[in-house]
């Protein structure tokens, strides 16, 4: 997978846009006309701050299918995508809640989305809507079908679970990559807003190998120049919100205050000049 190629750049930030409850959702209000406003303004609030990508998550969708959602939800995110890549010149990619990755696919095919995330590709997790399975199988098929040039972001170890088993994370980072097919891995913590560890990161970078890795949660405009390094990117979505809360509308200042700290931590750090000088008196 081509960073560069995707997002102009090798250390893509990727702003998320979290869709206000769609139809058959519990908390639909009703109005699909606010739900494209307000992914309008979080999509020009995140353009703003400076991120290189988006996605679109139908997150107040909560609880979520655990599979397959109802079609009209795969209608109302194909026109929110639609909206968007016609307002931002920025890559979108689609995750489709809680793991519809075809339907994820199948937006992305005709909407010409550049990436999808899987929470669950391969192996079975325990989560709040059940046990569920994998199916790269049926997934990378379907993407064949659709001769769609769609990249597959997937979650290893996703957060809201727990595996069946106790495999390592560097087992989970190459039975996704080199048995699921994924084109790049994301890494997270245990929950939203929680953050991978340093030492996990280090370890799926190690297993991934040319692979590129994602944190996948908890990034902040504090930890992101430690957790930046062992990554290539990060997802972020409730450290861009007005008061670092969920529920709230993006805020274009922490977006730029973020992209500007995670540049921070992708600048080699210079030699300090006491290192500098015992090593010139040694020569």
């Amino acid at each position: 997978m081509d960073l560069n190629q995707i997002f102009k750049t090798a250390n893509p930030a990727i702003g998320v846009v979290h869709l206000l409850p769609l139809p058959t959702s519990p908390r639909w209000q009703g109005d699909l006309h606010s739900v494209i406003a307000r992914a309008e303004q979080e999509a020009t609030a995140l353009a703003s701050g400076g991120v290189h990508g988006l996605i679109v998550e139908n997150f107040f969708d909560a609880p979520f299918a655990k599979s397959q959602v109802d079609p009209v939800v795969v209608s109302a995110m194909t026109l929110v995508v639609q909206r968007l890549s016609q307002l931002v010149p920025l890559p979108i990619g689609i995750n489709v809640l809680r793991n519809d990755a075809c339907s994820a696919l199948a937006i992305a095919a005709c909407t010409n989305a550049k990436f999808i995330r899987v929470n669950v590709l391969s192996g079975v997790m325990a989560t709040d809507q059940g046990l569920i399975e994998g199916d790269a199988h049926r997934l990378m098929r379907y993407r064949r079908e659709l001769g769609a040039d769609v990249k597959i972001l997937a979650d290893v170890l996703v957060k809201h679970a727990q595996p069946l088993g106790r495999p390592s994370v560097t087992t989970a980072v190459q039975d996704t990559i080199h048995r699921g097919l994924a084109d790049g891995v994301i890494v997270s913590g245990t929950a939203t807003g929680h953050a991978p560890t340093v030492e996990d990161l280090v370890r799926a970078r190690e297993a991934a190998g040319d692979t590129p890795i994602f944190i996948g949660s908890g990034a902040t405009i504090d930890n992101i120049v430690h957790l930046i390094p062992a990554a290539d990117g990060v997802i972020v979505s409730s450290s861009l919100k007005r008061k670092g809360q969920i529920e709230q509308p993006v805020d274009p200042i922490r977006a730029r205050q973020f992209v500007t700290a995670m540049a921070q931590g992708l600048t080699p750090r210079p030699v300090e000049r006491s290192t500098a000088n015992r090593s010139m008196a040694l020569n």
